[in-house]
């Protein structure tokens, strides 16, 4: 595929902007690990909200999104349309309580919540997990798709597409912090989402589709559009539907849907100005995310059915792509490659601005984890804020270089997804009530991440044979969740509760309210007790109708689509009872000063 003069401008136009942004913002994010970390924690809503979007507006997405349709069609999705339901609870309940705690970062959480040396062993071994392995995992996800996204349109191989998309990404991350990735996060939202619509409507009209009509009226399609798997098959509706909104909504960390919040999330919301900004970035974050753009990516996905209708047709037409990257989640790619010129350009742009807003986040979040909870606290913590900065720095350098190793030595994104969620498996819950019951300790964490990963990697092993043959594949992740939980709760119980003077100072800042803390709040002086705050139960009362405004605005959009307008014009109906009824209580849980 070659790319017009138009193509390259648009393109080279984006580097230059995005480059200048950096370089822009460069002197006032390097003036101190607050400023390279937070942005000082002056983010507006608006931006905050735009930034969480775009930095999961990654390049793996849709590319995640197309497998999974051409799999299982769109009722596939929901092993990542479950998360809702924990993000509207960070929304409803924890936005603010993260936002009351005033952290650098998420994990620095255990030293206020724990104390003594399990809290501090905790505090970094977790730093080292989640900032460098799991993040590069997650890292590798994106980078994986971009080499697939640069073999297929570019004609590139891997060490191409890399080499150019790591450079550029980490000279952008080095020089504006993370006031740089914010400010041009709103860029990249607008042109990501340009894109991903351009690449839908090039798609759906292709020759071989016919058309929005035609593609819905496909056979092949017809088989995929159902919101919901095969009620008659346990083994289609099990794994895709059940496990998802019972099991693993609440019990599986995993980055951008993390129970109780946490990881990049936890960052913008700590960026924020106050606890209304804080909340107000994560609802509009979790409608766009959910309600607003999974449609583009699915109908290109559904066009591919019809035109690339198995491997063995994606294989035939891009015969350079090496056989251990050939994937269902190439079809969205392949279907790129029939954009006319400058809406080309216009959606590798947009790609790339994909890639760099989830790379820039999450090499700026890392960084953050290996510099302020490991480098400060265990190797150097007298450290000034310019060293700060500048190891901040290097070691944004040092996680792309690992991202882009690993994305070298895997084959596709479900299989990156499938491992992240095992091994966050069982997790979830204790993220949850952590903030609610003061009898969980450090004790409980060390030991639900240590069984968490141990158990996954046991019952993955296919020569230790632990897990039955005769057993169904999609049981394993409820057995891992249901072992860690009763690791965790037996040793919750077991052990030591933290001191009464750290979990006092934790209800004095915090004020998490609610009969979990009433043993703890009947021991503080009552001139010293926090004014009552507990409105958990209006919180999850809008987390129910936050819930079913997405949901159904999601359905909604589909069965218009579809052509369905009766059903259509009936959950548009739905869609806006669930709306009337949480601007109802908007001011009560906050989303109104």
């Amino acid at each position: 595929m070659e790319l017009t003069n138009l193509d390259w401008g648009i393109i080279v136009a984006f580097f230059s902007l995005t480059l200048g942004i950096g370089i822009w913002v460069s002197r006032r994010a390097g003036k101190s690990s607050q400023e390279f970390f937070l942005s000082g924690r002056s983010m507006p809503w608006w931006l905050l909200g735009m930034s969480m979007v775009a930095t999961t507006f990654s390049t793996d997405t849709p590319n995640l999104v197309t497998d999974l349709v051409r799999q299982n069609g769109v009722s596939g999705n929901w092993v990542w349309w479950a998360f809702l339901i924990t993000g509207m609870l960070t929304v409803f309940v924890y936005a603010r309580l993260w936002r009351r705690s005033g952290l650098t970062t998420d994990i620095e959480f255990y030293a206020i919540r724990y104390g003594g040396e399990p809290a501090r062993f905790l505090r970094g071994l977790r730093a080292v997990f989640l900032g460098l392995f799991f993040n590069v995992l997650a890292m590798a996800g994106v980078c994986l798709a971009a080499i697939k996204i640069g073999e297929v349109m570019m004609g590139w191989d891997a060490y191409q597409t890399i080499g150019l998309a790591a450079f550029v990404t980490v000279l952008f991350s080095t020089l504006g912090g993370f006031r740089g990735v914010v400010y041009t996060d709103f860029i990249l939202f607008f042109l990501a989402m340009a894109g991903s619509i351009g690449a839908a409507f090039v798609a759906v009209n292709h020759p071989t589709v016919g058309g929005l009509d035609a593609l819905m009226d496909h056979p092949v399609v017809q088989d995929k559009i159902s919101f919901f798997p095969d009620f008659s098959d346990p083994a289609a509706y099990v794994p895709i539907l059940i496990i998802p909104l019972a099991i693993q909504w609440w019990s599986s960390w995993y980055p951008g849907s993390e129970p109780g919040g946490g990881g990049y999330v936890a960052q913008r919301m700590l960026a924020a100005k106050d606890e209304t900004h804080a909340l107000r970035a994560t609802f509009f974050f979790n409608i766009a995310h959910y309600a607003l753009r999974p449609w583009p990516w699915i109908l290109v996905a559904l066009a591919s059915l019809v035109v690339f209708p198995d491997m063995d047709s994606i294989q035939a037409a891009f015969p350079n792509v090496s056989e251990s990257k050939l994937g269902n989640d190439l079809g969205y790619p392949a279907m790129l490659t029939f954009l006319p010129q400058g809406l080309m350009g216009l959606v590798i742009a947009s790609l790339v601005a994909a890639f760099m807003s989830t790379i820039s986040t999450h090499l700026n979040w890392g960084a953050s984890y290996l510099v302020h909870d490991l480098y400060r606290q265990f190797i150097h913590p007298k450290a000034t804020e310019k060293e700060m900065v500048n190891i901040g720095r290097i070691t944004t350098t040092i996680l792309m270089l690992c991202s882009a190793w690993a994305a070298l030595n895997l084959n596709n994104s479900v299989q990156i997804f499938q491992y992240m969620l095992m091994f966050g498996a069982g997790t979830g819950l204790l993220f949850i009530l952590r903030w609610f019951w003061w009898r969980i300790n450090a004790w409980s964490e060390i030991a639900a991440m240590f069984s968490s990963g141990i158990f996954s990697i046991l019952l993955e092993s296919k020569s230790l044979g632990l897990y039955p043959a005769s057993w169904p594949t999609y049981w394993k992740f409820p057995l891992i969740v249901l072992i860690t939980t009763a690791v965790w709760v037996i040793v919750t119980i077991l052990t030591p509760a933290e001191k009464p003077e750290v979990l006092q100072d934790f209800v004095k800042k915090i004020r998490p309210g609610g009969p979990g803390w009433l043993r703890i709040r009947t021991q503080i002086p009552p001139e010293e007790l926090p004014q009552k705050d507990w409105n958990v139960p209006m919180g999850i009362l809008a987390t129910v109708l936050g819930i079913g405004l997405v949901y159904s605005a999601l359905f909604t959009t589909g069965y218009w689509i579809y052509g369905e307008y009766t059903l259509a014009a009936s959950l548009t109906g739905v869609t806006l009872g669930f709306a009337v009824g949480l601007g109802s209580i908007w001011k009560k849980v906050g989303l109104l000063d």
